[in-house]
């Protein structure tokens, strides 16, 4: 607007005698108003009005081009209503508000945590084919997946949403699509059905000690300093990422063997260090989100290493840990679940040099769903050994 009033005082100079000129020229800023006063007695009243009006006019169309495109509200048309669904990028935009709450408990995120509930009742060795324990287990996923993997990644968006409103701006919370009260209603009915359902289990298997429920409630303070402050474990991208990845392997197996039969330690040390290869898988979802996490400040590991060396740490903690796993059935006398889990090691890498490592933002998704099968499937197997 200023430049606009400045060219048309220009105008009036240019009209005026020389030693008008040497009186109005300010090399200072002063105000625009001042020079119109000054140019007045040069333009009819007339010109003066007509000219104010056809600058008010093409100002204010600037200022409401410049604001649509700052702030669009609308998803890419190529949107879709399964990522939607889902919870992945490239959702379509919605509307339909238990839609929208679905997205937000990213259902995509819920298989990892289901099947380490079977792993560990794979561990327990004391998991049968019976209507109550399949009951049980089905309740303990339940748990694990929609209600405190549901909550966990909910309160995740909550705590982010001024990255995604740089990341992904159509993500119902920075868009608008749903109200702040909506979801803080949703963070706590996720957490407290996952609570309730835990103390359940502990009561439906007659243990003397809560073990199911300090499982759910540890995981779930986990979850909260992950991703609120102050702690924000999030902020670093080595404590952050193994404190994900051991969300998603070891506390559902220990609810799954805690439920059937006994966690002993010799398994809770195994499966933390098979965290680690969680850790990798966490990495692999830090590279879309680098923009938004070098502007606020958070260390994530593509962004404190670049994305070259990034990627080589991700593959790098996924293959040693599996590589390393299987090193240890090998020496523990059990060849054949090494050698499975070696198989099984196998096409993951594969699948890391045909898309992740190729480029890790435009085929995490294709990567994943190629490689993390393999991964889970190696799990089992190891369950399968630990209990024999």
């Amino acid at each position: 607007m200023s430049s606009l009033l400045n060219s048309v005082s220009s105008v009036g100079i240019s009209r005026a005698s020389s030693g008008d000129r040497v009186r109005a020229y300010v090399p200072s800023r002063s105000p625009v108003s001042v020079e119109f006063t000054r140019r007045r007695s040069l333009w009819s009243t007339e010109e003066f009005e007509a000219s104010r009006r056809r600058l008010s006019v093409r100002a204010v169309e600037t200022d409401t081009d410049e604001g649509k495109s700052q702030a669009p509200d609308k998803a890419p048309a190529s949107g879709s209503s399964i990522n939607q669904l889902l919870g992945i990028k490239g959702a379509a935009q919605e509307t339909n508000k238990w839609k929208i709450r679905l997205q937000l408990t990213k259902p995509v995120t819920w298989p990892p945590l289901v099947w380490g509930v079977v792993c560990g009742a794979a561990a327990s060795g004391n998991f049968h084919w019976t209507p109550e324990d399949v009951a049980k287990s089905i309740v303990c996923m339940l748990m694990s997946g929609p209600c405190l993997t549901g909550y966990t990644q909910t309160i995740n968006d909550w705590y982010d949403r001024e990255i995604d409103a740089i990341n992904e701006p159509y993500r119902p919370i920075p868009s608008g699509a749903i109200a702040e009260g909506e979801v803080i209603t949703q963070i706590w009915v996720l957490l407290l059905a996952g609570l309730g359902l835990a103390g359940l289990l502990d009561v439906w298997a007659g243990h003397d000690f809560p073990t199911v429920f300090y499982l759910a409630l540890g995981g779930s303070l986990l979850s909260y300093i992950y991703s609120a402050p102050p702690l924000k474990l999030k902020q670093n991208g080595w404590v952050g990422n193994f404190a994900l990845g051991a969300s998603y392997i070891s506390l559902p197996w220990w609810a799954g063997q805690a439920l059937f039969g006994t966690l002993t330690p010799d398994v809770v040390v195994l499966t933390l260090l098979y965290s680690i290869a969680g850790l990798g898988i966490a990495i692999v979802n830090d590279f879309k989100s680098v923009e938004g996490d070098r502007a606020l400040g958070l260390q994530s590991l593509p962004v404190a290493f670049g994305t070259e060396t990034a990627k080589w740490i991700c593959v790098g903690a996924i293959d040693i840990t599996q590589l390393s796993i299987a090193g240890y059935l090998l020496a523990s006398g059990k060849p054949y679940y090494a050698l499975a889990l070696l198989a099984l090691t196998l096409p993951q890498v594969f699948f890391q040099f045909k898309y992740f490592l190729k480029d890790p933002v435009q085929y995490d998704v294709k990567y994943q769903a190629s490689a993390q099968p393999f991964l889970v499937l190696g799990i089992f197997v190891t369950a399968l050994a630990t209990s024999h």
